[in-house]
């Protein structure tokens, strides 16, 4: 008994100096004296090295603004400074995050399901088929869990998302209408995000509730929550439309300025400024209030902040509109957002109950990226040393090759763009660990559990969608190895036929092909004609058909070339904005006529051997043009450019 007493002591002792410990530790954490050091210095900086005209910054912290701050010029002719209470910069898919609170304010309400099909609340019919695949058997219904989650299984149009003038942009209701995707998954399968999904759940906000969409959103959650700078309207309210900060880029040694970019709406089209952002971040850290004013109830923002998929119990995947994110050992919520010209992060710590959102023009998503990084170092920094056991469970070779982004096209040109975009790169080195490439960057994944890598880089990803810490390699609907990793995106792996480094060595060939042919033929023509020479109609006449081919074949290249090549100020093809060229009627026909100058130099070779016509060197020459040409077809039949 004697011993019990001192031992009590001193265990309380320990105890006490543990919460003590602890509670400087959690109160230092959230010590932001030196924030606007801390962000003056980052910020500067960055803005010096990308050449950023504009930024707005606001961190909030246990129910308070901590700190908000403009830099840069709003305007540059006019000198007019960013303001972070006034100062308006356009959102992209942060905007999301208010269709889905929409969303979850109707559910309380009882007037929508997350679990029913949305069919129920629509004025016309989502298909209940799948188009691709062996098994297209009726899919199960989508619901808005599956649209909050970014699981319905549609495929994406890339092309259709940004315009630069109202008449070239759709109403919500003729978007949802007119660019309706096919399905391609089933329902709750596949991770892929979805800019169509988010729109078309704003669109049911505006179909049950009676009144149109940006209208909701201002009475139900800018209005109460004094969000006085903000608006889905485009082009801005007259009242706002000088408070929109001027985008820029730098471009020539100059920053060039942008036009007012047009997005479908509910997916994309805010514009806010940072203090009415940091009121919206209170709300939902405050568990749905603000100001005494419930947006949401406490019940549903945790349900909200919890996860609600993921495509392996390792990643990080989606809550109910948010995308997860660990970071230093802590959780995160966070959405980032883009138009071409702008881009913004928002970021929610709940245990912290500390959030960061950030908006500027003239750069990448890197740079929200790099300063959320440098905040959680600086202020959250990890106190875990993070230690890898490399296993391996069998050859890694099965793994290797290129992998395209689940969120493509499958049935229209956009396809194509899977080729260039999101696209990742898996290798093996001597060792049997696999190196992934991704936007340019690569990095050593080794094997900790069978099919399951991490990354051995220490530094930040740079991925737009998630960390890239964890790869998982899984099976598709179709039976392909599917690389999933963290947050709202994954990844099939391709065959060798529709992998880029195929197709493009195709078109290569093919461009060779029948370039090497005229620059011969012409030479062949001028030796003719110095020794006066003949030869015969049918030889002329296969030249003359592979010529047109030919023909065809460079002016086609030529204006893929122009048209293709991104705009420098918003670094896409012209052609994705709504802006086509005069002779892109003749380019859309061109494919045909090469498919018809195909069949007709298929004809003809089939007759030249037939007759034995020519020497047999001449007909192996135009059975490889009729066999490149058919394989171009075929590129241009899989790749859907009819």
């Amino acid at each position: 008994m004697k011993l019990i007493k001192p031992l009590l002591i001193v265990c309380m002792f320990f105890l006490f100096m543990f919460t003590s410990i602890h509670s400087i530790s959690a109160r230092s954490a959230t010590d932001f004296s030196d924030i606007e050091t801390f962000m003056d210095g980052f910020i500067q900086k960055k803005m010096d090295e990308d050449n950023i005209p504009n930024l707005t910054v606001s961190l909030v912290a246990d129910g308070d603004v901590v700190f908000a701050k403009g830099y840069g010029f709003a305007n540059i002719n006019e000198q007019t400074e960013v303001n972070p209470e006034t100062t308006m910069f356009r959102l992209g898919s942060v905007s999301k995050l208010f269709t889905w609170t929409a969303i979850m304010q109707l559910v309380e309400q009882g007037k929508l399901d997350l679990h029913t099909d949305i069919n129920q609340y629509l004025d016309f019919d989502i298909p209940a088929t799948l188009v691709v695949g062996a098994n297209k058997e009726q899919p199960n219904p989508i619901t808005l869990f599956h649209l909050m989650t970014h699981t319905p299984g549609f495929e994406d149009y890339s092309s259709s998302i940004y315009k630069l003038s109202a008449e070239e942009m759709p109403t919500l209701e003729q978007y949802v209408k007119e660019y309706l995707p096919e399905r391609v998954y089933p329902p709750g399968e596949v991770i892929a995000y979805s800019n169509y999904g988010t729109a078309l759940a704003g669109y049911i906000v505006e179909k049950v509730s009676g009144i149109p969409y940006s209208e909701y959103i201002k009475e139900n959650i800018f209005n109460p929550l004094e969000m006085n700078y903000s608006t889905f309207q485009q082009p801005l309210p007259k009242d706002l439309s000088t408070n929109l900060a001027q985008s820029y880029r730098w471009i020539g040694g100059e920053y060039k300025e942008g036009s007012f970019e047009y997005v479908p709406s509910a997916a994309g089209s805010m514009s806010s400024s940072a203090m009415d952002m940091a009121k919206f971040m209170q709300m939902y850290l405050e568990g749905g209030s603000f100001n005494d004013i419930k947006i949401l109830d406490d019940a549903t923002v945790q349900e909200m902040f919890q996860q609600q998929f993921t495509a392996h119990p390792t990643l990080d995947g989606m809550t109910l509109g948010f995308m997860e994110m660990t970071m230093n050992d802590r959780k995160i919520l966070n959405h980032n957002g883009n138009t071409t010209l702008f881009d913004a992060g928002l970021y929610l710590l709940p245990d912290e109950n500390v959030g960061l959102f950030i908006s500027y023009s003239g750069s990448n998503f890197l740079t929200h990226k790099e300063l959320f990084q440098a905040f959680m170092d600086h202020y959250f920094p990890s106190d875990k040393s993070v230690t890898v056991t490399p296993m391996k469970s069998g050859d890694s070779s099965k793994f290797v090759g290129e992998y395209q982004q689940n969120r493509r096209s499958f049935t229209d040109p956009d396809k194509f763009l899977s080729l260039t975009m999101g696209k990742v790169l898996v290798q093996k080195d001597d060792s049997g660990d696999l190196l992934v490439t991704i936007n340019g960057n690569t990095n050593r994944f080794v094997e900790v559990e069978p099919f399951i890598y991490k990354n051995m880089r220490e530094e930040m990803s740079y991925d737009a969608y998630g960390e890239f810490n964890t790869i998982v390699f899984q099976t598709d609907q179709f039976g392909n190895i599917m690389l999933t990793t963290d947050g709202p995106m994954s990844y099939s792996k391709a065959p060798w036929y529709a992998s880029s480094g195929f197709t493009f060595l195709s078109l290569i060939l093919v461009i060779l092909t029948f370039v090497g042919s005229l620059l011969f033929w012409g030479i062949k023509a001028l030796v003719r004609r110095k020794r006066k020479t003949s030869q015969p109609k049918i030889e002329v006449f296969g030249k003359r058909m592979a010529i047109t081919a030919g023909i065809l074949l460079l002016f086609l290249l030529a204006s893929i070339i122009v048209t293709g090549a991104p705009d420098p100020l918003y670094q896409l093809p012209k052609v994705a904005m709504g802006i086509e060229p005069a002779w892109s009627l003749i380019v859309n026909v061109i494919p045909i006529l090469l498919m018809m100058s195909a069949l007709a130099m298929l004809i003809y070779v089939v007759y030249l051997w037939s007759k034995k016509y020519c020497s047999i060197i001449q007909r192996i020459h135009f059975t490889w043009l009729v066999l490149m040409n058919m394989h171009l077809i075929w590129i241009f039949w899989y790749w859907q450019l009819f």
